[in-house]
């Protein structure tokens, strides 16, 4: 099974402010390494014409990817109360 297959069985409450900001033009200019293109288990960042591209709809909400960047690009916080991935227990 693949990440899109396993991601389609993952619930998720979008909200209209997202939960993390990623400053693109940081990782284009300064960060040569891109680790977050391997870290993110969603696969929410690509490299589309050498500029990296990030997408929020969908993240697991795991923080890899804050943890990771060592440039400062990425701000992240806990969802808004009722979005995001709804864990199913059991």
């Amino acid at each position: 099974m693949d990440i899109t297959e396993k991601l389609l069985r993952v619930n998720f409450s979008t909200d209209e402010t997202p939960h993390i900001k990623v400053n693109t033009s940081i990782c284009d200019t300064t960060c040569s390494m891109k680790v977050c293109l391997n870290i993110c288990p969603a696969e929410r960042f690509t490299l589309e014409s050498e500029k990296l591209r990030f997408v929020v709809d969908g993240c697991l909400e795991c923080g890899a990817c804050r943890i990771s960047c060592d440039t400062g690009a990425v701000t992240w916080s806990y969802p808004r109360g009722g979005a995001g991935v709804r864990f199913r227990l059991g």
